[in-house]
């Protein structure tokens, strides 16, 4: 099984882009992870939003297996600890052969045929975060989890 999260836009801060980057450099050492980055829509702000979520869902979906179970990053999803998500990862890798595909969508969201697609929705917080900031978090979430799964000492240091 292999995790890849997808983005809508580069990171564009050098601080946030450091820190993602440790953190996906650790997590090679626990699991196949990759980031896809898909460049953000031309004349966006001048484009009515459901256009903009509908060309941000037809690239998102060019880069998804038939056979991918989708997870939407989302404010609307489930909330869970880290340990629960560890065990949510534990298991898809444990009863999948598929790939983990988490996607952070655009600034207003996700389209309807992504969320038919998405298997699960996976909410990090009531409050709203940066669409920059939220890829640390989950990277780190995931290095966190990969730990908590091999009983290493981060998730209490």
């Amino acid at each position: 099984m292999k995790i890849k999260l997808i983005l809508i836009g580069k990171t564009s801060d050098s601080r946030l882009l450091g820190l993602i980057d440790e953190y996906v450099s650790r997590l090679k050492y626990y699991i196949s992870f990759e980031q896809i980055v898909i460049p953000e829509l031309k004349n966006a702000k001048s484009m009515p939003v459901d256009l903009q979520k509908e060309k941000e869902a037809d690239l998102i979906l060019s880069k998804i297996a038939a056979s991918d179970d989708l997870v939407l990053l989302d404010e609307h999803g489930k909330m869970l600890t880290s340990v629960g998500f560890s065990e949510y990862l534990s298991k898809k890798m444990n009863t999948s052969s598929r790939d983990l595909v988490f996607v952070v969508g655009g600034p207003y969201g996700f389209a309807p045929k992504i969320y038919e697609k998405a298997k699960f929705l996976l909410s990090f917080s009531t409050m709203t975060f940066s669409h920059q900031m939220i890829r640390l978090f989950f990277v780190e979430q995931l290095y966190r989890a990969m730990t908590i799964l091999k009983g290493e000492p981060y998730h209490h240091a």
